[in-house]
This record gives structure tokens, C-alpha cells and sequence, in this order.
């Protein structure tokens, strides 16, 4: 419930910003749903007359009072700017929520994953939802508030909100470039329905609540899709012989060459070529290149080395569609 104080002026009610204040944030005055719940709103007649020896007279009427019913109304929206990508299995998923309470009171309110969803290629599975309680619009582990239905169901002063984050495991057997649907639901714990619907006595103030336009309950959508990568890896030789042919004979330089592809909508991070030299045949110095660049033995600054009697490169992290090329010469003995 929320204190309220101020005055009538004109018929519009003045409250002090600090009578709004939230444990989810400061609220800004009331916009959506008008007059704030419980607001009592006072008015008096008066009535004039001239009496029988010419002296004007006034007489007030009765004063009427009417306390404002608390209007219940949510909405729910993204706050996700497109796809949350993932990978197959990948866990702790996190969607984003803004929850907001357009009515005129404070209420409390029920969240609902909704994972079930026809249309889409899975059903991600929820497995928390995660209040922002810091306020600071990011999911932070250990931090922001693991929510537990009719718990700690969130309660919003009038025209505030809070971002709610929903944590998922993508399905192990979801594929490159799927789309799965999650929605997050809020409804009004005192109640819901049809617009119109009342419940007695159960309002902000002491007056009933009202089912606002929104029926009280809201739902919006959100989407995870998976970005996968899979390696094609390739290895060819090509023999050059000590007299001009492509046989191979003792003093014959072999070229290796090593083709990482990479496929998928996501990303492979850390790929690194490695191969070992092959008995019977020397490493060439210096015969390692990466893309067509030469690269250095050593082990230094540079992606690749010729150690422990093996050449090694190393990538980083490559995107789907990309390929990397790797050549080294060894000699037969």
C-alpha cells in the first residue's frame, strides 16, 4: 500500500514524489491510470438567497466524499533488441522483460514462463526467473533476485517497472539457425478477468479494485536462436622430387596443406591447426604460412611455431562461412 498525501486543487491531485518511492526504483508521478488509487475527493454545495429583510444569505450543503477505486492494469514488453543467440545445450540463456504497472495503485504481481509455443522450431526450458533488483537493466548472477511465485512476486507503485530476466537451456538438439519462442506473462495477483471485473474492498486505499483495459494481465514474446559452427578439416601434399617430377623418393619435399572450414551461423573460438612431423621426413626451417603469410618457428609473438618436432597455428576465434589455410614443406629422408 502506498501513504499518500497532498491536496485537491482544481480536481487534480498533488503528491509528493516522495510518497512513490519503490523498492525497485523512484516512480515518476501517475499518468497512466490518472488519479492514484485511495485518493478521497471531497465536494460541497452551496446554496444563496436574499432573505426577507435584503440580506444575502449562504448555506452549505452536505459534503460528499468519493475515494478513487484502483484501476489494474499491466504491460509486458521485450526488452531484448532481436534473437538471443545460443548455442545447442548452451545454459543460463537470458531473455530481458520490462514488467510495468499502468494502473493507479500498487500492486503485486505474478510472472509466468510460457515455453510451449506452436510455430516455432523448440521449446527453450525455462529454469528461472531473475528480478532486476539492482536496477541496473543487466543480469547480474549471485546479485539481482531469483524470483519464487507468490514469494517475492514484484510490487510496482503506479506507472513504474522492473526488468525481468528469463534463463533458459537451449535444447541439446536444437540446429543452426532455429528460432525458439518464450513469453513472460504478469498478472495482477488481487485479480483479473474481463475489464470491468470488480473485487471489493481489495483496492489501493481501501476502495475496490477495478480490471483496467488490459484485463489486468499481459504477455509479450521473446526468441532465442541457435548459432552453431561445425569444422571441416582437410589435409593435401603435393610432392616435389629432385628431378623435376612429383615422385616420392628420398630428398623429395613434400608440401602439406591444412584447410579448416567453418560453417554455421555462430562462431568457433580458439581453432588452432597443429600436425605433426611424419617419421622418415624433415621439418623445412621456415616453411610454415598462414593465409599465405609466412610466420616464424618460434614460439613468439606471432600465430604459429615449429616445436617439440610439430608445427602449430592458432586462429582465435572464427566466424561461420570462414576458412582457414595452413602450409608447411618436410623433406624425405
Amino acid at each position: 500500500m502506498i501513504e499518500t498525501s497532498g491536496i485537491i486543487d482544481g480536481g487534480r491531485r498533488v503528491i509528493p514524489l516522495a510518497a512513490m518511492g519503490l523498492a525497485f526504483g523512484l516512480a515518476s508521478p501517475a499518468i497512466a491510470a490518472g488519479t492514484l488509487a485511495g485518493t478521497k475527493i471531497s465536494n460541497t454545495a452551496n446554496a444563496t438567497y436574499t432573505d426577507p429583510a435584503g440580506n444575502p444569505v449562504t448555506i452549505p450543503s452536505n459534503t460528499v466524499d468519493l475515494r478513487v477505486d484502483e484501476l489494474l492494469n499491466v504491460t509486458v514488453a521485450s526488452a531484448d533488441p532481436g534473437d538471443v543467440a545460443g548455442q545447442p545445450g548452451a545454459t543460463n540463456q537470458v531473455l530481458s522483460f520490462n514488467v510495468t504497472n499502468t494502473g493507479n495503485g500498487a500492486e503485486a504481481f505474478r510472472l509466468t514462463p510460457i515455453t510451449a509455443i506452436g510455430g516455432d522450431a523448440f521449446d527453450p526450458n525455462a529454469t528461472s526467473l531473475v528480478i532486476d533488483s539492482n536496477g541496473n537493466g543487466v543480469y547480474d548472477a549471485g546479485t539481482d533476485t531469483v524470483y519464487a511465485a507468490g514469494s517475492n512476486d514484484p510490487v510496482l507503485a503506479p506507472d513504474t517497472g522492473v526488468k525481468v530476466f528469463v534463463l533458459s537451456t537451449i535444447p541439446a538438439g536444437a540446429t543452426d539457425g532455429q528460432r525458439g519462442q518464450l513469453d513472460l506473462t504478469a498478472t495482477a495477483v488481487t485479480g483479473s478477468g474481463a475489464p470491468g471485473t470488480s473485487f471489493a474492498g481489495q483496492g489501493t486505499g481501501g476502495g475496490d479494485a477495478v480490471v483496467g483495459s488490459t484485463s489486468a494481465s499481459a504477455r509479450d514474446k521473446g526468441f532465442y536462436i541457435v548459432n552453431a559452427a561445425t569444422v571441416a578439416f582437410v589435409k593435401s601434399a603435393t610432392v616435389a622430387d629432385p628431378f623435376g617430377g612429383t615422385r616420392s623418393v628420398p630428398g623429395s619435399i613434400v608440401t602439406y596443406r591444412l584447410v579448416a572450414t567453418v560453417s554455421g551461423s555462430g562462431s568457433l573460438a580458439n581453432l588452432g591447426l597443429a600436425d605433426p612431423i611424419p617419421a622418415s621426413t624433415t621439418y623445412v626451417p621456415a616453411t610454415i604460412t598462414s593465409e599465405g603469410a609466412p610466420l616464424s618457428d618460434a614460439t613468439d609473438a606471432d600465430a604459429g611455431e615449429f616445436a617439440a618436432n610439430r608445427i602449430a597455428v592458432r586462429f582465435g576465434t572464427v566466424a561461420g562461412g570462414q576458412s582457414r589455410t595452413v602450409t608447411f614443406q618436410v623433406k624425405i629422408n
